[in-house]
């Protein structure tokens, strides 16, 4: 036998199961139709809320600062990788996040797995959702504080464990997501900043799906529930609704300080390429003039969902356009997201183990750039895949 063989066992066994994949491979940009296998297909998989990920804006940004600083930073940021685009990019976010300070990261994972590590240490306490991103419990493992976990959005589990534990530690975190990927509701954010008061405690919050999305012009989960200075540690990434790539911690300057000092992925990681950094200062330089993009998005949104309901889909407890279609089975929603693409709509099958047994969906992710004709068609194939098989009447 071979040493790897067992993981030739493991491939086999998703083959079984009926959730083995194969990647998908663009041959242009992901926009609102992309082009796959020489098709042009509707796509409502991606996070490009905005539809920014293409915009023109964007990609002249990019080229002008290849032609200014090359391609690569070259370097961390804590060496010679920093530049003067960066500084634009964290000061412009500060503006449109209305918080004191911005330091930016690689990526949203990148946020948490080194911010979470480097704010708490042993002898404090990190207190986090259930249902929080994969990002979150990964920086929350890397980090030395003991660990409590509430049920999703249960403040008064919160409020025990608070209640019970408070004592023992010198810092308390509580860590939620903004918008919660996989079924698109919110995080009681009011109440749970309301407790953080009453005990003590810090609160995190991870808006990567509520950045560009929630509040004035994309200003996020903190603006639409009017917590601005309310909340310690506000996480967002640069790679959905805005349309590039990247990560940002909003906070107060003594954190930025320390960031720059303790997160591991600044200082063991080459900074974001020029082309990325300027593309997303174009991006917040325009929801800063607009609020075009999102008032579109949410109307497109309320289209796509109203149609789905009346066909009597089960679309959960969203509250944002995120729109899980609950299918159940594992195997049953990776055959109806292979139906949907050969009818002409990607949309990806959500399966174990980013979510629990038995609740399989396909999430339908609408965004700015779609037309109502867009998306009446992908309610139109949504209906006839759902009744082929069996998940309406």
């Amino acid at each position: 036998m071979g040493k790897l063989d067992y993981i030739e066992r493991w491939v086999q066994e998703l083959k079984e199961e009926g959730v083995y994949r194969t990647l998908p491979v663009l041959e242009g940009a992901c926009d609102a139709h992309i082009q796959l296998e020489g098709r042009d297909i509707i796509n409502l998989s991606s996070n490009n809320y905005l539809g920014l990920a293409n915009h023109p804006r964007l990609k002249d940004a990019a080229k002008e600062a290849i032609e200014r600083f090359g391609v690569g930073a070259g370097s961390v940021r804590t060496i010679v990788g920093n530049n003067t685009l960066l500084e634009k990019l964290e000061d412009t976010l500060a503006t449109f996040k209305e918080e004191e300070a911005v330091i930016c990261f690689q990526s949203g994972l990148n946020c948490n797995i080194g911010t979470i590590q480097a704010i708490v240490n042993k002898g404090d306490l990190i207190i986090s959702d259930a249902l929080n991103h994969a990002s979150i419990i990964d920086g929350v493992r890397l980090s030395k504080a003991d660990k409590a976990v509430y049920r999703h959005n249960d403040m008064a589990h919160l409020e025990e464990i608070l209640s019970t534990r408070r004592k023992d530690y010198q810092t308390v975190l509580i860590i939620t997501d903004g918008v919660f990927s996989m079924d698109g509701d919110l995080a009681p954010l009011p109440d749970i900043v309301k407790l953080a008061k009453q005990y003590d405690a810090l609160t995190y919050v991870d808006d990567a799906h509520g950045s560009g999305v929630l509040g004035r012009s994309g200003r996020g989960t903190i603006d639409h529930f009017g917590l601005h200075g309310e909340v310690d540690f506000i996480i967002g990434t640069l790679s959905k609704a805005i349309g590039v790539v990247g990560g940002y911690v909003a906070t107060k300057n003594p954190v930025k300080e320390w960031l720059l000092h303790r997160a591991r992925p600044l200082l063991f990681s080459t900074a974001p390429p020029p082309a990325a950094t300027a593309a997303t200062i174009a991006a917040v330089e325009l929801l800063l003039e607009t609020e075009a993009y999102t008032k579109k998005l949410w109307d497109n949104a309320r289209h796509f969902k109203a149609g789905l309901e009346k066909l009597g889909f089960d679309i959960g407890i969203s509250q944002t356009p995120i729109t899980p279609v609950m299918i159940g089975s594992e195997a049953k929603t990776m055959a109806f997201s292979k139906a949907l693409l050969e009818a002409g709509v990607f949309v990806s099958g959500i399966v174990f183990p980013t979510v629990p047994k038995e609740t399989g969906r396909v999430r339908a992710m609408v965004s700015a750039a779609h037309s109502i004709e867009d998306l009446d068609r992908a309610i139109h194939v949504f209906s006839e895949v759902g009744k082929a098989l069996g998940v309406i009447a």
